[in-house]
């Protein structure tokens, strides 16, 4: 295994661990801020790590063969029927569609 990929993995399972907050679950004090109880501010900021933590596995671990083939021209692999880079008409029930009634 590629030490890029055991980083990322060790990534997501500490985050995942950082999710089972239960210290704070019984508590409301100390207020964050003044106004803030602590399990809400935690989650706060466990939200904008995994917003983090998502933004580096897109980075790192974002396959590099899906962005060619929509740039190459390609049909998608998933959508054949949407044409290259998943870019579809309007549909035939669409009211911006000039050829439904």
């Amino acid at each position: 295994m590629k030490i890029k990929t055991l980083l990322l993995t060790l990534m997501v399972f500490a985050v995942y661990l950082l999710h089972q907050d239960s210290w704070n679950w019984k508590k409301a004090e100390p207020l964050v801020f003044g106004f803030l109880p602590i399990g809400l501010a935690y989650h706060a900021g466990y939200s904008i790590l995994a917003a983090v933590m998502m933004a580096v596995l897109v980075k790192f671990a974002w396959p590099k063969d899906l962005d060619e083939l929509s740039e190459s021209g390609h049909p998608h692999p998933l959508h054949p029927e949407k044409g290259t880079g998943g870019q579809e008409g309007p549909r035939s029930d669409s009211p911006h569609n000039p050829d439904h009634p």
